[in-house]
């Protein structure tokens, strides 16, 4: 699994830094010369692709060997373990295998042979699921009674203990073995819906090129869009939205059917599996309860006003009469200021100096090596994100750095991601160190969050001073409220189908538009033809996926309050909280940590924050 900016598993020592080119002198020298290829040591992984194309054969024929264990888990603690272990090892197995395939394969997406060692090693991952699929009901037939005496004689089980008792959590929920196989086989249709979706944006739909003010042509695509978008020419804005999301418009019955299917499979899923909702079916792997996801809805649309406030703080300063939806992505405040990639390293350091002395040590050998590929260059994907998949080895970054704040502040989010990974390794055996969505965005926006506070204290002057904190605010506003705005629409559209009701593309363009003009309020005025911007989101396909991104705001916005306040306090807290890893439920795991998901706290610590950082703004404004 890959945690990508928006939109994890390893030891906790510097494996493989000795040798490694330092990170500066690799910048310096990509500096003076573009790469030409990663920058990151994959060697550290395996030795070459053919050592892969080795291990990954071993790997398949010890799949096909699993199944010696089928109908003897109930013989015994020793036998449980056995085949408890031997599964494990086969899941760690394969995903280093599958870093190594997937990095390759984003390094270079023309290289067919990349490409194709990724979809062997994705082929691997499902013989994987479906040899092991009779574990869980063959679990649950032993009995919580028997497995809790064999956990009892036998301490080798100890590392599988939360594994076994959230099979157990989850018994009324499992089929039985025919009928999981069943509902497997669906797996491939239920996911139709999403691979029309992607058909249809990526390939089918004729998306139309502008030619902008500076006379530059747009083939205004997503990528297209998402980087026109933020035009400091307003005619170009409004031309780049009054084109491009016409285009979406045109498709929404087709895509409205196809989201419409999606949800209708959620609910089919759910139904099957006994539950509620398709709310709590989403929600249950994590035994999140369904009062996080509403808990957080409520409260968000109580802290409206002060989103409001900001839309409004905006347009003044972008000196605009009237704010519409097109001047939402460009900078309210701009900045001339530039950062190499030393300057990025040492600020980030600088800036988490809270966590202490043992973490920044910890991050300065890790950035010094060859764990990640920093620079953006032809063929590599687009993006940001830090694969942990390799417990035994360390965590590997894909970057595309630039000179800007923006880049500064993915390094840091991303470098969150692998000390969160890093210190759930050392702390966890393989079994309990990876960890889920709800957690690991805690670990990455708290890094932001304390280099925008290091930033803003070192701000020498009143406009820099307001760069930063407009910089936070829109990390509030696009990872608080926007995401929240998504997981409100999500719930409703659930809700209409569970209730009897239907969706069309036109229902859901009216619905999303309900919620554009709530969420924006008086502030921003919104064409109705912009609405169309719920097909634009992937996300919707994910079931109930986004919330956790406003989750997960929230909670490190309280944990970097605290850790700006009194750090020494604060740290081993917090530094808690990723040790954990996934040794058990991260409300659960949070809640040791002093934060309650289920209530209003956290969600309202971070309206009242956004408020704070507005005063300050409001503040500044007559002086920058």
């Amino acid at each position: 699994m890959d945690l990508s900016r928006r939109e994890l598993i390893v030891t906790g020592t510097a494996a493989g830094a000795a040798s490694a080119l330092p990170w500066t002198a690799a910048a310096a020298a990509a500096a003076q010369t573009p790469p030409s290829g990663p920058l990151w040591d994959l060697t550290d992984l395996y030795p070459s692709d053919a050592a892969w194309t080795s291990e990954k054969d071993a790997a398949g024929k010890a799949i096909d060997a699993l199944v010696r264990f089928k109908g003897a888990l109930g013989d015994g603690a020793e036998a449980l373990r056995t085949a408890l272990q031997a599964i494990s090892d086969q899941k760690r197995r394969l995903e280093r295998l599958a870093v190594y395939a997937g990095l390759k394969a984003d390094a270079d997406t023309a290289s067919a042979p990349d490409q194709e060692r990724r979809q062997l090693a994705q082929d691997l991952a499902t013989r994987l699921d479906e040899a092991v699929s009779w574990v869980d009901p063959e679990l649950l037939a032993v009995g919580a009674a028997k497995i809790m005496a064999f956990e009892a004689s036998d301490p080798g089980l100890g590392k599988f203990h939360f594994a076994l008792h959230d099979v157990l959590r989850l018994a009324p929920h499992t089929l039985s073995p025919e009928s999981e196989k069943i509902l497997a086989s669906a797996g491939t249709v239920l996911a139709g819906p999403e691979q029309i979706r992607t058909q249809l944006v990526n390939s089918d739909i004729p998306w139309p090129e502008v030619t902008l003010s500076t006379g530059e042509k747009v083939r205004l695509d997503a990528q297209g869009y998402t980087g026109a978008r933020a035009s400091p020419v307003r005619a170009d804005r409004k031309l780049v939205f009054d084109t491009f999301w016409p285009e979406y418009g045109k498709f929404q019955s087709s895509l409205g059917a196809s989201l419409a299917t999606r949800v209708q499979g959620d609910i089919f899923a759910a139904k099957s599996r006994k539950f509620a909702s398709a709310l709590e079916s989403a929600l249950s792997a994590n035994n999140i309860p369904t009062s996080v996801y509403k808990t957080l809805v409520a409260e968000t649309n109580a802290g409206l006003p002060v989103l409001h406030r900001y839309f409004e703080l905006r347009r003044r300063l972008l000196g605009l009469d009237k704010m519409y939806y097109y001047d939402i992505y460009p900078p309210a405040v701009k900045s001339s200021q530039s950062f190499d990639i030393a300057t990025i390293r040492r600020l980030t350091l600088e800036g988490v100096a809270p966590l202490g002395r043992d973490y920044v040590a910890t991050l300065k050998t890790a950035t010094a090596a060859r764990w990640a590929d920093p620079f953006p260059r032809k063929g590599k994907v687009s993006g940001a994100y830090m694969n942990p998949g390799a417990y035994d080895v360390h965590p590997y970054l894909l970057l595309n750095m630039h000179d800007d704040y923006e880049s500064l502040s993915t390094y840091a989010h991303e470098w969150g991601h692998a000390m969160h990974s890093l210190l759930a390794s050392k702390a966890q055996p393989y079994e309990t160190a990876d960890y889920p969505i709800f957690t690991a965005e805690i670990a990455s926006t708290c890094n932001e969050q304390l280099l925008n506070a290091y930033m803003v204290a070192g701000a020498k002057t009143p406009k820099d001073k307001l760069f930063y904190l407009d910089q936070l605010a829109e990390l509030y506003r696009g990872t608080f409220f926007r995401q929240a705005m998504f997981a409100e629409f999500e719930l409703r559209i659930h809700e209409t189908v569970e209730a009897g009701g239907s969706l069309s593309g036109e229902g859901l363009t009216k619905m999303y538009l309900a919620l554009l003009q709530k969420y924006h309020g008086d502030a921003v005025s919104i064409d109705p033809v912009y609405a169309a911007e719920w097909a634009y989101i992937p996300h919707f396909y994910y079931d109930f996926y986004v919330y956790q991104y406003a989750t997960s705001i929230a909670a490190s916005a309280y944990f970097a309050g605290l850790l700006l306040k009194d750090a020494g306090k604060a740290r081993e807290t917090y530094l808690g909280v990723l040790r954990a890893g996934g040794s058990d439920y991260p409300v659960e795991i949070l809640k040791r940590a002093g934060l309650d998901m289920t209530s209003p706290t956290p969600y309202r610590a971070l309206v009242s924050r956004f408020a704070e950082v507005l005063d300050q703004m409001e503040a500044l404004a007559g002086k920058a």
